[in-house]
Formats: structure tokens, sequence, C-alpha cells
């Protein structure tokens, strides 16, 4: 239910200090509980929200929940956006035993405020949790987590067609333990930040540069969940790539050094002769949220999919190529180079099939189209 105030309580709340540094939890949620009061259709007027990028804007609020390894996750609490004490010896920071997600929160056409599939965020992190011997967090802890992190930021959400507000939680390992072991207790942490478009081209067709040195993932390992481990080899060959002219790397197999697996951290598509290839989920690839939206989409059109194993020769003679997941949602590839062979498609603008599946997919998330999937998700404000 929204809050509605006068304008003279609204600025009362506004002049409420932050608590004190030593201020324990029940002055930190008085804080949040106050601050919060008619801020409902307030946007921050500090940001120019035509000049956002993909990047860390820090807000005003986080959410946090903690557990021990034995006992079930209970619902946490809002507190003011900053650091969190840690101990050195924590899991996640000596072995990696962490988790994060990425979504997006929009303002619709219709004035709404919503999630595009955050229940299959929760399950792709209860997933993750399984492999890395962690507590999963239960949808619902998970779902009203995010709805609570997003209601107390609603000011930085940016206006319809302007961007959105992405919303990070993180799960880790974050009790001490010295042996390679899981960590004896994990937190639970969600944080939202404002962003643009996570190429500086928006949906201008982008250059990608196939990696023939280094791979994401190998069989057996943990790259079909979203592990924080996964990231970090990848900044020094996407560097590269950048620093050479290119948006991003595009990995192949570690097997056969043949297939394409993934776009730096997005998924794959290619079209040829009409019909739109992906590669096969095989434990090596992330199983992105909008990739299977985007999968949904084509068949409902029409579009035959074909999920398999593509070759780096076989997408580089494709008529049409992109990128997806929810920071880049759809990025048109312009181009694939390959040592020093260069493949180009079309003329720097999205193809016909892209484009219509970007109008689609966008569409739902703005309610511009019918939500016909039931994937949007609103949040109460």
């Amino acid at each position: 239910m929204a809050l509605r105030l006068s304008s003279d309580c609204q600025k009362v709340t506004k002049r409420l200090p932050r608590p004190s540094k030593s201020g324990g939890m029940l002055e930190s949620l008085i804080y949040m509980a106050r601050n919060a009061v008619g801020r409902v259709n307030e946007m921050s007027e500090d940001i120019d929200w035509d000049s956002l990028t993909f990047s860390l804007t820090p807000t005003d609020t986080m959410y946090l929940t903690e557990t021990s390894a034995d006992d079930p996750w209970m619902p946490g609490s809002l507190r003011p956006y900053g650091p969190i004490p840690m101990s050195p010896a924590a899991g996640v920071i000596n072995y990696g035993q962490g988790l994060f997600e990425g979504m997006k929160a929009f303002r619709t056409s219709k004035g709404r405020v919503v999630f595009f599939r955050p229940e299959e965020n929760a399950r792709r992190m209860q997933r993750g949790a399984d492999r890395l011997k962690m507590p999963p967090v239960p949808e619902s802890v998970f779902i009203d987590a995010v709805e609570q992190c997003v209601q107390a930021n609603l000011k930085w959400l940016p206006p319809t067609g302007k961007g959105a507000m992405y919303v990070r939680p993180l799960l880790m390992g974050s009790g001490p333990i010295l042996g390679v072991a899981p960590a004896p207790s994990y937190t639970f942490l969600v944080y939202v930040t404002p962003v643009g478009p996570y190429f500086k081209g928006g949906v201008n067709a982008i250059d990608l540069l196939i990696s023939e040195e280094h791979h994401r993932a190998a069989p057996g390992g943990s790259g079909g969940v979203k592990a924080i481990g996964n990231y970090a080899p990848g900044m020094m060959p996407s560097k590269k790539a950048k620093a050479a002219g290119y948006a991003e790397v595009i990995y192949l197999d570690a097997e056969t050094h043949s297939y394409v697996e993934e776009v730096g951290a997005a998924n794959f598509f290619c079209v040829k002769d009409g019909v739109l290839y992906t590669p096969e989920l095989t434990g090596t690839i992330l199983p992105g949220i909008t990739r299977n939206s985007v999968i949904e989409l084509a068949r409902h059109h029409g579009i035959k999919v074909v999920e398999t194993k593509v070759e780096a020769t076989f997408a580089m003679g494709a008529d049409e190529a992109f990128c997806c997941g929810t920071a880049a949602v759809i990025s048109p590839i312009g181009s694939i180079t390959k040592g020093d062979v260069k493949a180009t498609y079309g003329d720097g603008t999205p193809g016909p099939v892209t484009q219509k599946l970007y109008t689609q997919l966008v569409g739902i998330q703005n309610e511009e189209q019918e939500d016909i999937f039931g994937w949007l998700h609103e949040v109460p404000v």
C-alpha cells in the first residue's frame, strides 16, 4: 500500500540524521523506517538519467540476514548501505565460497514497479548454493529481500525508458574457516543501484574477439552456477580485448577449442537461414534467465530454436548474432574476429530477428507488450 504524507511531514523525514557508526540495529531500523516514509513517488535529483551507464551508484539502503550452517534462514532487516564487518578468515575471502545474482526492477509504462522473473533468480541461487555447499536461501526469503530493498530505494529507480534498478543479491560463507571446508556461518545480502546500458553502444552492434588463449569454464567445474570465482579470471582477457577496440571476448570450450560458449558474462545466439542457434547447456555455460526468455519468445513467434554445440566457424558464417543477459538485455553483434579472420554482420544495426526479439523482450519488461508468459512480478509500493 502506497504511503501518503503531507509535504511538511515529508520535509521532516528528509532531515532525519543517519544512525551513528556505533548505533545498534534498533537505531538503524528506526532510521530506515522513518527515512522511507513519503518517498514512494520521489526520484533522486542528483542523477542525470540520460547519462546512466552500467556502473555503481551507491544508494541508501541494503538488506542483510545471517545464519549458521545448521540453522534455517530467517527474514533479515534493512540497514544503511555501507561496509559490513567480516573475519579475515571468512570462507568467501579465503576460498571463494560465494554466489551472486543479477536482476532488474523497472518502472513500467503503466506506472508499476516490477521485477522480471525473480523466482528464476531465487531458484538459480539455490542450485548454486547446493554446488558450493551453502544453505540455500528459501524463495520466500529471497523475494521478500529484493522487494524490501527496491521499496526502500525507490528514489533511485530510473523513470520508464531511462534505465533500470540493478539488484544484486549475494550469498557467501562469511564465517571463519582455516581448512578448505564449508564455512560455519553465512550471510545473504542485497543491494541496488540505478544503471543504464551494459555496453556503451546501447542497441548498436558490438565487435567481439574470440579468445584463443583463455577459457571461461571446464567440464566438472562451476561454470554452470553464478559463483563469484568464475568472474575474476575473465578480467584480464576482457581488458586486453577492450584495449584492442573490442567490446568483449567470446570464450570457446576448454576441450576442443572450437565451440562457442559465452560472450564474457552473457549468453550467445546466432541466426542462420531464419533459424536461431544457441550453445546447449553442458554444465560449463550459465543457464541465463534472459537466455531462457529469448528461447521462449522466439518459439512463441514461430522462430525455430536449436540448442546445440555451435562451432565458431558456423557462428562466423551466420546471418545475425547477438548476446544476452540481465545486464546486457539483448546486444546485437556487428563482428566477430578470430585470429586474422573477421566476420561482419549487416551494417552495424540489429538484424530483423535480433530486433524483433529485443522489441518483444523490452516491451514486456516495460509493459508496452502483453506479458503473455506471466514473467512480471509487481513490487508493492
